[in-house]
């Protein structure tokens, strides 16, 4: 939503992302990709969840589901940027368990034409969304904790690493643990891993390997130069959507 200054922050600021680093709003993004595109899939990494009025999340993402002909992953995470959570007037302390009541209240909403419902954060009182998507949109959970990989085996459809595999085979052994904890079947569940638009694609294709060896379901390119160094990787000098197209037919390519 919002790039915050980092400088002269107290408690410190640490994330990648700043005032000088643009993004476009997703579901406005996708609405407008729906209509562009008919076989790529939409994937949201991540939509910061708990900054948001989850039936206006509802809403939002069942429009692009039905828009898109049912291409939309919903990805979702808590954040780390405590200004924006601010700003938007979400406090910032809660947002693990607001986030926890948000998913439940998102599948109700997609799934039942009037629900009723009272939780700590929110009140549904004989409600409901319409149109409603044809099926549940799956929801995958972004992030790097033990926290999120436990959230993610117990409620998530996937979880985002958003980075290399060789860096996340623990925390996706540990995912499939936590599966298994909760009588869920691992082969139902995805997992997403990525590498760097500025990798050989001798990286792109042993990375790949690796992934597709532990059982890894997804596996995506981080073609952006947008805080490339403070996520460990160089910049690779993107100057418009050709350099963007060829990138990705390379990587297509070598990893195929």
């Amino acid at each position: 939503m919002l790039g915050a200054v980092h400088e002269g922050r107290e408690p410190k600021l640490t994330g990648p992302y700043t005032e000088r680093d643009a993004f476009h709003e997703p579901f406005v993004l996708f609405g407008f990709l729906a209509a562009a595109t008919r076989r790529i899939e939409l994937c949201t990494a991540v939509i910061i969840l708990p900054q948001r009025q989850t039936a206006l999340v509802a809403k939002q993402a069942a429009e692009v589901q039905l828009l898109s002909q049912g291409r939309l992953r919903l990805g979702v995470g808590t954040g780390w940027n405590f200004v924006e959570y601010e700003s938007l007037g979400v406090p910032f302390d809660d947002r693990g368990k607001r986030f926890d009541e948000q998913i439940e209240l998102l599948r109700r909403l997609w799934r039942e034409p009037v629900i009723d419902f009272r939780g700590r954060f929110h009140r549904v009182e004989r409600a409901g969304i319409l149109p409603r998507p044809r099926r549940d949109i799956p929801i995958w959970f972004g992030g790097f904790t033990p926290v999120a990989v436990k959230r993610a085996a117990r409620v998530g459809d996937g979880i985002l690493f958003g980075t290399y595999p060789s860096r996340m085979l623990k925390l996706w052994e540990m995912t499939q643990a936590e599966l298994k904890k909760a009588g869920r079947s691992a082969s139902a569940f995805g997992a997403e891993a990525a590498v760097d638009a500025s990798d050989s694609p001798d990286t792109w294709v042993k990375e790949a390997a690796l992934w597709r060896e532990a059982g890894g379901t997804h596996f995506a390119l981080r073609a952006m130069d947008t805080a490339a160094e403070q996520v460990g990787h160089k910049r690779f000098g993107f100057r418009g959507p050709q350099d963007y197209i060829a990138v990705l037919e390379r990587f297509a390519a070598a990893v195929r």
